[in-house]
């Protein structure tokens, strides 16, 4: 039994370590490809909005990153941190479809109403904490 415990940390480490360089990988090249956009923007050929998106793309890809640095460590995923990726998440879909002026009011209330509930769920595993020993058991 303890070699397979073994063998399970050791696997899961490397997978972790293997998506942490991976996602540094992509956060490095994100910042490249806004500084591409950004200079089709000043050249008039580019759209500023993609500018938006792909910099609200990194601040998704920087929620990952410390979701799985945090997990190398205390071995577990925060609800905080998965939320906070999925808020942005939907956040930076609003924000294309307002930036683009292509969308329908029924799937921005959804993702309204979507937003609503995750910043709910973040307040309460906010305030009701595992860890926290004053909490009501």
């Amino acid at each position: 039994m303890i070699v397979h415990d073994n063998i399970y940390k050791k696997t899961i480490y490397a997978v972790t370590v293997v998506v942490l360089y991976v996602l540094l990988l992509a956060i490095i090249i994100a910042m490249f490809n806004i500084f591409q956009t950004i200079g089709y923007v000043l050249l008039k050929t580019g759209d500023f909005s993609q500018v938006v998106y792909r910099i609200l793309t990194i601040f998704v890809l920087i929620d990952l990153f410390k979701t799985f640095a945090d997990y190398r460590v205390h071995e577990r995923i925060r609800l905080t941190y998965v939320t906070d990726a999925t808020i942005l998440i939907i956040m930076r879909e609003i924000t294309v479809m307002v930036y683009s002026q292509n969308f329908e009011a029924d799937v921005l209330v959804v993702f309204s109403a979507l937003l609503l509930v995750l910043s709910i769920m973040r307040l309460i595993s906010i305030r009701y904490h595992p860890t926290d020993s004053s909490n009501p058991a």
